[in-house]
Protein backbone atom coordinates (compact mmCIF):
# COMPACT_ATOMS: atom_id res chain seq x y z
CA UNK A 1 0.00 0.00 0.00
CA UNK A 2 1.28 3.49 -0.83
CA UNK A 3 2.49 5.64 2.10
CA UNK A 4 -0.06 8.42 1.43
CA UNK A 5 -2.93 5.94 1.42
CA UNK A 6 -1.67 4.45 4.70
CA UNK A 7 -1.52 7.92 6.28
CA UNK A 8 -5.08 8.72 5.16
CA UNK A 9 -6.29 5.39 6.53
CA UNK A 10 -4.53 5.99 9.86
CA UNK A 11 -5.79 9.58 10.03
CA UNK A 12 -9.34 8.35 9.48
CA UNK A 13 -8.97 5.64 12.11
CA UNK A 14 -7.83 8.27 14.63
CA UNK A 15 -10.59 10.72 13.65
CA UNK A 16 -8.10 13.23 12.23
CA UNK A 17 -8.99 12.90 8.55
CA UNK A 18 -10.86 15.61 6.67
CA UNK A 19 -14.21 14.70 5.13
CA UNK A 20 -16.94 16.56 3.26
CA UNK A 21 -20.56 15.71 3.91
CA UNK A 22 -22.31 16.53 0.62
CA UNK A 23 -26.11 16.55 0.50
CA UNK A 24 -28.22 16.74 -2.65
CA UNK A 25 -31.89 16.84 -3.48
CA UNK A 26 -33.18 15.26 -6.68
CA UNK A 27 -31.76 12.75 -5.96
CA UNK A 28 -32.07 12.90 -2.17
CA UNK A 29 -28.62 11.55 -1.25
CA UNK A 30 -25.83 12.13 1.31
CA UNK A 31 -22.29 11.53 0.06
CA UNK A 32 -19.23 11.34 2.31
CA UNK A 33 -16.18 12.49 0.34
CA UNK A 34 -12.77 11.67 1.80
CA UNK A 35 -10.59 10.96 3.66
CA UNK A 36 -8.00 13.68 3.10
CA UNK A 37 -4.93 14.55 5.16
CA UNK A 38 -5.41 18.32 4.89
CA UNK A 39 -8.38 20.63 4.60
CA UNK A 40 -6.77 22.37 1.63
CA UNK A 41 -6.42 19.10 -0.29
CA UNK A 42 -10.07 18.29 0.47
CA UNK A 43 -11.20 21.71 -0.76
CA UNK A 44 -9.29 21.36 -4.06
CA UNK A 45 -10.68 17.89 -4.77
CA UNK A 46 -14.17 18.78 -3.54
CA UNK A 47 -14.57 21.39 -6.29
CA UNK A 48 -14.17 18.64 -8.89
CA UNK A 49 -16.60 16.31 -7.08
CA UNK A 50 -19.23 19.05 -6.75
CA UNK A 51 -18.82 19.90 -10.44
CA UNK A 52 -19.42 16.26 -11.36
CA UNK A 53 -22.58 16.15 -9.24
CA UNK A 54 -23.81 19.34 -10.86
CA UNK A 55 -23.05 17.98 -14.35
CA UNK A 56 -25.05 14.83 -13.48
CA UNK A 57 -28.08 17.01 -12.68
CA UNK A 58 -28.09 16.93 -8.87
CA UNK A 59 -30.09 19.79 -7.36
CA UNK A 60 -29.63 21.89 -4.19
CA UNK A 61 -26.11 20.70 -3.43
CA UNK A 62 -24.82 21.67 0.02
CA UNK A 63 -21.72 20.58 1.87
CA UNK A 64 -19.88 20.87 5.16
CA UNK A 65 -16.25 20.09 5.97
CA UNK A 66 -15.22 18.28 9.13
CA UNK A 67 -12.52 16.24 10.78
CA UNK A 68 -13.94 12.90 11.79
CA UNK A 69 -13.81 9.15 11.50
CA UNK A 70 -16.00 7.66 8.77
CA UNK A 71 -16.79 4.12 7.78
CA UNK A 72 -19.19 2.58 5.30
CA UNK A 73 -21.67 3.47 3.97
CA UNK A 74 -20.22 6.49 2.24
CA UNK A 75 -23.35 7.08 0.17
CA UNK A 76 -26.77 7.14 1.85
CA UNK A 77 -30.01 7.24 -0.15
Amino acid sequence: MRPNKLLRKLGNKLGLAWWAKVETQAPDVIYWFGPFLTRKNLEVNLEIFLGDLNDEGSKNITHSLMRCKRTEPLTIH
